[in-house]
């Protein structure tokens, strides 16, 4: 399970140091076969990525391949946004430089934790999205803390 918000910095060459907590947590989820434990990073309609373990993204990709071809806009963006990844030895992913662009991720980001998956957001942008949600006010949806 992925919880918890953490702001990143993505190196030069556009990698994302992963957490230890989420990287045993995509860890235990499956391994390759080679041995290493892998993901899927994708785009979200929201305008940031998305990595899935893969056990999960397989699910995912299931239900996208079921919608009706009204949903091809849909299909089209996460589909067609989904790459596998491979942590390298210090935790690292390399997030690809098409899928950095189209989410506007430059430098400082946000890793969101949500349940099966992980947001990660450009700082900024991530920033005027919280800022606009608290300002229209948070449906709790009858969630009492």
């Amino acid at each position: 399970m992925f919880q918890g918000t953490t702001l990143h910095t993505l190196d030069a060459k556009g990698r994302l140091a992963v957490p230890a907590r989420h990287r045993e947590a995509f860890a235990a989820d499956a391994a390759a076969e080679d041995g290493s434990a892998g993901l899927v990073l994708t785009r979200h309609p929201d305008g940031c990525l998305v990595l899935y373990p893969l056990s999960v993204w397989e699910e995912r990709r299931r239900r996208l391949m079921r919608l009706p071809h009204s949903a091809r806009a849909l299909v089209r963006l996460v589909l067609g946004g989904a790459v596998e990844l491979r942590f390298d030895a210090a935790g690292r992913i390399l997030i690809p430089s098409d899928l950095r662009t189209l989410a506007g991720l430059e430098r400082d980001c946000v890793l969101v934790g949500l349940g099966e998956h992980l947001e990660l957001w450009s700082e900024p942008v991530w920033r005027k999205n919280e800022a606009e949600a608290l300002a229209a006010g948070i449906d709790s949806a009858d969630f009492t803390f």
